[in-house]
Formats: C-alpha cells, sequence, structure tokens
C-alpha cells in the first residue's frame, strides 16, 4: 500500500471520529482536603472540545490524498 494511501485513509478515519465524538473526555484526580495523615480526593471530568472544522479539515485531507495517491500509481 502505497504512503499517501495509507495516510489518506487514517485521516478519513480520524476526520469521521472527530465529527462523531466531538471531543475528548478525560478523568483526572485532585487533591480536595490534605490535613496530615488524611486526604480527600475528587475525579473531575474534563473535556477537550474538537470543533467540527478539525474533523472536516482531516476528512477533506485524507480524501485528497487518496486521490492523489490514485493519480500516482
Amino acid at each position: 500500500m502505497k504512503t499517501y494511501t495509507l495516510i489518506g485513509i487514517i485521516l478519513i478515519v480520524i476526520g469521521i471520529v472527530a465529527f462523531v465524538y466531538q471531543g475528548i473526555t478525560y478523568t483526572t484526580k485532585e487533591k480536595v482536603v490534605d490535613l496530615g495523615p488524611i486526604q480527600v480526593t475528587a475525579d473531575k471530568t474534563r473535556t477537550l472540545p474538537l470543533p467540527p472544522i478539525v474533523g472536516g479539515i482531516a476528512l477533506v485531507g485524507g480524501i485528497v490524498l487518496l486521490v492523489m495517491g490514485n493519480k500516482k500509481g
């Protein structure tokens, strides 16, 4: 498989995933109380938003690379 074709397929998959999920959610542990030997932590859920334009750019870039890979071969 050619490099352009492989990178194009990867970009198309990333673009579709970015459209579907619209962001990356992750959980961190933060100390709420720290009194010597007593520690209380809380799980905080945070979201890193992915704008739809990121998915669109990846999708279009993947299609362009896929077409370029087919024309060169």
